[in-house]
Parts: C-alpha cells; structure tokens; sequence
C-alpha cells in the first residue's frame, strides 16, 4: 500500500483520515481494549486510508499513541503520530521522533498541544520549551542529518518524516483570523506539508482557508476538519471547553432541536457530517479528516452518504454549512451565489489597512521601544556598534560591573515589558509583548489555536499575538508579524543580559544571521 505522502500526492487525490483518541489505563484494561477494538476495525476498513493518533488531547494523560502505532504497523495501516510539546522538552521531542523513525513511523502532526488541565495529585506543569514551528524546524532538521561529531561524516543520516501541522480558522476577529493565517505560511516554510484546519462549522470560512492558501502558493495539502456532533459535544463546544473549537448559537440551538428527537440527533448530524466530507471535497481540499467518537460503521455511513452527493449537489449543501457569529471576521467577500468565498479581499478590510485603524490601542511604550530598537538594538542601527563596544568592555570587567548593568537593563525592562529576564530576548519578534509571562504557551512563532474571541485560553486576557497583530498594522507592517526564521529560544542564557547577548551576538536574532555578520555589525573581526 502506499503511503500517506504518495496517496496526498496523486492527481484529484481525495484522503480519508480518521482520528482515534487514546484511553486511560493498561491497553488491556476495558477502555484500552475498546480503543484497540476500534483501532483493529478501523485498519481493515477500505474507506479509512489513515488513522491519525491524539497526544494527550485536551491537557490530560492517556496512553502514548506509539503503542497503538506499532500495532497498526503491524495490522499495515498508514498512521499519523501526533507530537505535542506540552509535555516533552525539546530533547524528549527528538528522542521520541528517533523512537518513531526506527520503528517506520514517518507521518507527524506538529502541534504545540492543550495546556494541560490534569495529572497525579493535581495539575501538571506544562512544558513548552518549543512550539509547533520549532517542532517542525526540529524535525526538519533531523530529515536533513543532524550534525554529529561521531558520525562518520560529521552527520547523522536522515529521517524520513513526512510533516504536518494544524491551523485554527473559525476565529473571529481580524486580529486572531489572520496570524493563524500567517503562522501557517511560517508553518510551511519550517517543512509542513499537509495541515488539517480546527473544529469548526462554516463552509465559507474553509473556502477562504483553501483560497488564501492558494493565493500563497503554500506547498501545503489541506484536510478539512469534519466532527461528528452530538448535543452533548455541541454543549462543551459552544462552552468553549476545548480551546479553538467554536460552535456558534445558531447550531447550538440546532443541536439541542435536534438532540431532543427520538434518536437523539443521530440522522441530522450523520448528515451534516456526510455534507461536510461532500462540501470539502468539491471545494478542492485533499482530504477529509473525520473525527468523533464512533464505531467503524459510522464512519463508513458519514463516507457512503458524502459519495451519494454528486456532481455540483455540494453547493447546495454548502449553503446548509453557515454557522458564523455575529461580527465575524473574513478577508474575502462572498460569492452572492453559493455563499462561499469569492477570493477578493473585502473593501472594508482593505480600507482599514490603508488607513491603519486597529481594534486594540496602541500603546505609547510600543512607540517608543520601536524608536530606541531602530536607533540602537537592530543589526543596522546607528549605536548598535557603539553599544556592542560597551558590552565588550563590560563583559572583560569585575562581576559587580556586570551585575550594576544587568539590574539596570532589569529595572527598564520589567516595568515596560515585565521581562522574565530569559535572557534570550524575542521583545522585537512579537512588536515588544513578551512571550514569557503573559503567553501561557510562550509562542514564540505566531498564536496557539487555543483563543477564544481574542482571548487566551489559560489567562483569560489578549492573546500576545492579537496585540502584536494591532501593533503592527498601526504601522502598515502586520503582514510581516511572522517573517524571518523559526525563533527557538536558547534556555542556556536565562538569567543574563539580554541586552549583553544581543550585541555580542549570543541570542537566537545572532545565531539565526550568522556570526560573521554580527562580528560586522559590531565593527570587528
């Protein structure tokens, strides 16, 4: 059989994925046996061409997908292993990742995960020391030989990872809606090549996904994201329970109609799932990716109904697919006649770029650290030589030299900014927010999926990036929020001067161009 990246690959290729939760407990405990019962069916299923495998969905802990990978190996089914950072460093992540490419598992979702919300005797302490695009960089890495000094030549061979990642459309400000959008691009660019877009129940707003993504020339195959409703799972999505799901009011009220039937709801969302599976493969995605629990003859019914809408009949049930908010945020227009997306940026969006209006305030202190970074902290500015050479003698100084200009650096920072003192300082990434404190994820490369109308899913304030976002168009300059390469922040410099490791080149910003241009914008060799 062939493999996900040749299937994905094919001219009119169409790719069923279908997600399997793990369970809690032994494998051979009831829970466990009923996900491997599941897991069984669902790889002699000739409908099913992948079974994608959760890490931990949701923050809590339940058996590590690679067991059931390596069984379905077995069985010759195609599987997708989840890899979420939240509870691995980064040195867990690569040794897992050698783990799987030993054992012939090579297609990866690339995900920054849940903030976990369980663990023994109480919550568990979240990791984060990467996100989704430096897990992509990392892993990309490793296809490319990671350099070993024991290597015969200096490099270990190859993997052989085929990549992908997640993006959250259904947001509804500009300012979550177009970062996701942006990250992405980023995403692609770290080596993802497929993506499956979040829960969500609006046709147009996958349209627009599947256009802009176009309009980019992204390298990506995309899998539109199909859940099988009940009323109870509309409830704790319309809740917001599970951060970057949305189920609007509208089908809420629907589900709840619905749910209160004779069969609890079963026909409605079978056939609002069919229609979704249908409606994604006339769009043009490259796949569905069903997910819900379910057994195998659910599957099999949702895929056997979507076949039965044929030719252009996926318009129509498109038109049936339009659960949006009030307010909703989209880049494109709308097609008068299909409700879906027509491709061209909406006038009132492009007004607001040209005037620069943004929906959050720009603060005074983001002013003013734009005019001191361009005036002394950027490779090019004009006292950035000058400032390297004070540091340069700093650095051959006493200690208590040192310590006076760390507790000064401190004393601007921590008011301004409240600097965690990483020492490795991304403030000039995310338009002076800094990812340590406020970011419960500390995304370094663009948002989470996991806001809710702007707001961060642990701290309930402005996620650091919609405020990035905002900034940044004050000055026409949003669509570079994201640009330049992949931030992975050295842990090693905590605790020192972020201003010391930035003008004599220690900092990610240093090791990302290139020593030899940091000796040049010093002014020495």
């Amino acid at each position: 059989m062939s493999g996900l990246r040749e299937r994905l690959a094919a001219a009119d290729a169409f790719v069923v994925a279908a997600e399997l939760v793990t369970s809690r407990g032994v494998l051979e405990q009831r829970d466990g046996q009923q996900v491997w019962d599941l897991a069984h069916r669902l790889a002699e299923c000739p409908q099913v061409d992948v079974v994608s495998l959760t890490d931990n969905p949701g923050g809590n802990p339940m058996i590590a997908p690679d067991m059931l990978a390596n069984r379905m190996r077995e069985l010759g089914q195609e599987v997708i292993l989840h890899f979420a950072c939240k509870d691995m460093n980064r040195n867990g992540i690569e040794s897992r990742a050698w783990k799987a490419a030993s054992a012939g598992l090579h297609n990866i979702l690339a995900l920054s995960g849940d903030y976990p919300v369980a663990g023994q005797s109480g919550t568990a302490a979240p990791v984060f020391d990467i996100d989704s695009v430096g897990l992509l960089k990392l892993l990309s890495d490793m296809n490319a030989g990671v350099e070993e000094a024991r290597a015969p030549d200096g490099r270990l061979a190859g993997t052989d990872f085929f990549l992908g990642c997640v993006v959250t459309n259904h947001k509804l400000h500009e300012r979550e809606v177009l970062p996701q959008y942006l990250k992405l691009e980023k995403k692609a660019r770290a080596g993802a090549a497929f993506a499956i877009n979040q829960v969500g129940f609006n046709a147009r707003k996958d349209s627009e996904l599947l256009l802009w993504t176009r309009a980019r020339g992204l390298p990506l195959k995309l899998l539109a994201n199909v859940y099988l409703l009940t009323r109870g799972v509309a409830r704790v999505f319309h809740a917001g329970r599970i951060p970057g799901v949305v189920v609007s009011d509208e089908l809420l009220a629907v589900a709840e109609r619905h749910g209160a039937g004779e069969d609890r709801g079963r026909e409605f969302f079978v056939d609002l799932a069919a229609k979704q599976v249908a409606v994604a493969r006339g769009l043009g995605f490259a796949g569905a990716y069903l997910g819900g629990h379910m057994p195998v003859e659910t599957y099999v019914e949702i895929l056997e109904r979507a076949a039965a809408i044929s030719g252009e009949q996926w318009r129509e049930a498109a038109k049936e697919i339009r659960f949006d908010r009030p307010g909703e945020f989209y880049l494109y227009g709308s097609d008068p006649e299909t409700g879906l997306s027509d491709g061209v940026e909406r006038e009132e969006y492009l007004r607001s770029r040209r005037e620069r209006r943004t929906d959050l305030k720009v603060p005074a202190r983001y002013r003013l650290s734009r005019a001191v970074h361009g005036t002394v902290f950027a490779r090019d500015a004009p006292l950035f030589g000058a400032g390297a050479r004070v540091y340069e003698r700093i650095e051959r100084s006493s200690p208590g030299l040192k310590r006076a200009a760390h507790v000064l650096e401190q004393a601007a920072k921590v008011p301004l900014f409240d600097c965690q003192d990483c020492g490795d300082c991304s403030l000039p990434d995310i338009a002076y927010v800094c990812p340590e404190g406020p970011c419960a994820k500390n995304q370094r490369n663009g948002p989470c999926g996991g806001t809710r109308d702007g707001l961060c899913e642990v701290y309930d304030s402005e996620c650091i990036w919609a405020q990035a976002y905002e900034r940044l168009k004050a000055y026409g300059e949003e669509d570079g929020l994201v640009e330049g390469p992949v931030v992975i922040k050295n842990n090693a410099l905590r605790g020192t001067s972020a201003w010391a490791n930035t003008f004599l080149g220690r900092d990610h910003n240093a090791k990302n161009i290139g020593a030899a241009d940091v000796r040049t914008a010093r002014g020495t060799h």
